[in-house]
């Protein structure tokens, strides 16, 4: 199964026609259906092109080659890793330390099981801020300055310019979903404002771990609302339905990859769950490493991710009739930055877990 792909143009080029509005509409309902049945959906966006996402890797290869000293003094583990680096080693997968996740792990059948993650994450993160921070908030670590690493001028621009653009794409599926659930056209959108979106492409060094089977991001979900990626120049991407399917991600040249996360399965009381997925070396790897190799080209896999946020003093619960869902008691409403903090406090973001 191919992951659905919808183009944004006609919804970004509305207007008052009559006819393009119900054809709208329909498209609004099949983007909601598609979150609440996959959890993920690639989207076309015509301010997003190919080439954008070509500039941002090369810099970020670049940045990923620097040595690992150079690239420490970028780390911020006093601000729970939330700006800067955060190095290979660290991150530990959820599914490494809830129990209830990996009970889940044994009811899939094998062909469909994620590769088990046996200690932390073999990838490199940077963790950028894009859009405006709160003048005051209760969570200031979530909300931090950024951190510009020496020898690249065109580090903030880069990131600002592709993290802006795909908090557009992003915003856009917002209002679309919102529409498809029967929700006000904002409900989503004037919660993410202000928010501590995070542009946090990933670096993982196929020189070093391109052996198939290696786990880069071990079998977890995302704890923010919806997760966009730029194409990955490596494939590796391995997504779960929520039917239990497995689905190795193709995501075509100028698309984005959108997935949901917790915060908007909070919001829909379940309606949309967030997607579970895992990063490893596969066949197609190999192959594209092979690729790379023959044209003289970076192998370090850099995926050019962001996570869009509910605003850390928001209150996340579900939201219009999700209220009335039966299992809206199982969605208590909590502060969005104290279920952030909490989340990452489970994979060693926040506080150090022994192993």
């Amino acid at each position: 199964m191919e992951v659905p792909v919808v183009d944004l143009s006609k919804y970004l080029g509305s207007t008052g026609d009559r006819e393009l509005q119900e054809e709208v509409g329909e498209q609004c309902r099949e983007v909601s259906r598609i979150l609440s049945e996959t959890g993920a959906l690639v989207v076309k966006d015509p301010r997003c092109s190919a080439q954008d996402n070509d500039r941002f890797i090369d810099m970020m290869e670049k940045y990923f080659e620097c040595s690992d000293e150079f690239k420490r003094g970028q780390e911020r583990p006093h601000l729970h890793y939330q700006v800067g680096v955060t190095p290979e080693g660290v991150e530990v997968p959820r599914s490494l330390v809830d129990e209830d996740m990996q009970d889940k792990f044994r009811t899939l059948p094998e062909d469909l099981r994620p590769v088990r993650p046996t200690g932390p994450d073999r990838k490199w993160r940077y963790m950028w801020r894009v859009g405006p921070r709160p003048a005051s908030t209760r969570f200031q670590e979530l909300n931090s300055a950024p951190v510009i690493p020496d020898g690249f001028p065109e580090w903030k621009d880069t990131m600002d310019f592709w993290g802006h653009k795909m908090i557009s794409a992003v915003e856009a599926v917002a209002e679309m979903a919102a529409i498809g659930f029967g929700l006000p056209k904002d409900a989503f959108t004037k919660l993410m404002k202000q928010g501590p979106h995070l542009l946090a492409p990933t670096g993982s060094d196929l020189r070093q771990y391109g052996q198939e089977g290696t786990v880069f991001a071990g079998y977890h979900y995302d704890l923010n609302f919806l997760t966009i990626h730029g194409r990955s120049r490596f494939p590796g991407l391995n997504i779960w339905l929520r039917n239990g399917q497995k689905v190795e991600v193709k995501v075509p040249v100028g698309c984005l990859l959108i997935q949901a996360g917790k915060q908007i399965e909070w919001l829909t009381a379940g309606e949309c769950t967030a997607g579970m997925h895992e990063v490893i070396v596969t066949r197609r790897t190999i192959d594209a490493m092979n690729i790379a190799s023959e044209h003289n080209r970076s192998l370090w896999r850099v995926s050019s991710t962001l996570f869009a946020h509910i605003a850390s003093d928001a209150v996340l619960k579900p939201l219009g009739h999700f209220q009335e869902s039966p299992i809206a008691k199982n969605y208590p409403p909590i502060v969005t930055g104290d279920f952030v903090e909490q989340e990452l406090a489970v994979i060693n973001l926040k506080g150090k877990i022994e192993l």
